[in-house]
C-alpha cells in the first residue's frame, strides 16, 4: 500500500507531498495523486530527497517534454557546474557559486523581483521544478503567488479594463533587472521586445481563468496609451501581489519544489553574496497562451 500522503500548506496555495522517494520509479498510482495534487495546489514540495541529474530529469519528464536550458546560460562555465554530461542541455544551474572565478550558474545572491518564467517566449514553459543541493542559513526563500485568486479577487472595474487586452513581455532584461546580452536598453515601453500574451489566460486543463503578468517593468498594454497602460498595469500588479496570496519556501538540501508557471508568479529574496546557493532546475515546455 503506497505510503504517500498530501499536506496542505495552509495558505493561498502549496502542499507538501510525503511518503515518496524520487531517486526510486514512481508508480502510476501515485503519480495520479501527486498530478492531482498539483493541480489542487499549484505548487508541491517533495522534501529529503538525495536525487541525481538523470533522476531529477525522469521524474519531471513524466509532466511533459523537457525544455532545453535557456540560451543565456550559455555563457556560464558549467563544465565546472557539476551538471552530468548526458543532462547539460536540460538542466539549468541557479547558482551563486563560483569556480575560478568564473559563475557555474546564473542569477547569483541578489533579489529577484515577482515573475513568470521565460513568459517573453511565445511558449512560455508550463512547469518550473527546483532542486536544491546547497542553501545558505539565512535568505534566499521563494515566493510564490496563486494567480487564479488574485485574478477572482480583481475589482469588476479592474477586469473589465483588461478584458481581451494583450501585454508585452520584456525578453531584454531578467528578473533581477539585468540586461541581458544581445539587448539594448529602451525607455519606451511601446517598443519593449518580447512575445505578447493575454492579461487574463485561461488554463488548458482547469478552465480557470488566471492573471498572466510576467514581469512589471517593460511592459506596456498594447492599443493603449503609455499613461493608460501604466495606471492599469499598477493597479493590477498592486492587487496580484498581496501578501494573501502567497506561500513562501524556506529552502532546505533535498528540497525539490515544482510550480505550475501558467497560474503561479515567483520571486526570490537576497541573501549575502559570500554565501553559498546551488539549485537544479528543469523545465516542462509549454504550450500556446489561450486567452481566458
Amino acid at each position: 500500500m503506497s505510503e504517500l500522503w498530501i499536506q496542505p500548506a495552509g495558505a493561498a496555495l502549496g502542499a507538501d507531498v510525503h511518503g515518496v522517494d524520487l531517486s526510486r520509479p514512481v508508480s502510476d498510482i501515485d503519480f495520479d495523486r501527486i498530478l492531482q495534487a498539483w493541480r489542487d495546489h499549484l505548487v508541491l514540495r517533495f522534501s529529503g530527497q538525495r536525487i541525481t541529474d538523470d533522476q531529477l530529469m525522469n521524474f519531471s519528464a513524466r509532466f511533459g517534454e523537457l525544455d532545453k536550458v535557456p540560451i543565456a546560460t550559455a555563457g556560464f562555465d558549467r563544465s565546472n557546474s557539476d551538471v552530468d554530461d548526458n543532462a547539460r542541455q536540460w538542466v539549468t544551474v541557479i547558482s551563486s557559486v563560483k569556480k575560478n572565478g568564473k559563475a557555474i550558474g546564473g542569477l547569483g545572491s541578489y533579489e529577484l523581483v515577482w515573475h513568470t518564467d521565460m513568459s517573453y517566449n511565445p511558449l512560455p514553459p508550463r512547469a518550473s521544478l527546483l532542486y536544491a543541493l546547497e542553501v545558505p542559513a539565512d535568505g534566499g526563500n521563494t515566493g510564490f503567488l496563486n494567480m487564479y485568486a488574485a485574478y477572482d479577487t480583481l475589482p469588476d472595474a479592474l477586469k473589465q479594463a483588461i478584458e481581451g487586452k494583450t501585454c508585452i513581455h520584456d525578453s531584454s532584461r531578467n528578473s533581477a533587472g539585468e540586461l541581458r546580452q544581445g539587448f539594448q536598453r529602451t525607455t519606451d515601453v511601446t517598443r519593449t521586445p518580447g512575445a505578447v500574451h493575454p492579461l487574463v489566460r485561461l488554463h488548458p486543463l482547469s478552465k480557470r481563468k488566471a492573471l498572466f503578468l510576467g514581469r512589471r517593468p517593460g511592459a506596456y498594454i498594447h492599443g493603449l496609451s503609455v499613461e493608460e497602460s501604466e495606471k492599469i498595469l499598477d493597479a493590477v500588479w498592486a492587487h496580484a501581489t498581496q501578501e494573501r496570496f502567497t506561500w513562501y519556501q524556506k529552502w532546505r538540501i533535498g528540497d525539490l519544489v515544482m510550480w505550475d508557471n501558467r497560474c503561479v508568479m515567483h520571486r526570490r529574496d537576497a541573501f549575502d553574496e559570500s554565501l553559498r546557493r546551488l539549485m537544479h532546475r528543469t523545465q516542462i515546455v509549454g504550450e500556446p497562451v489561450l486567452a481566458g
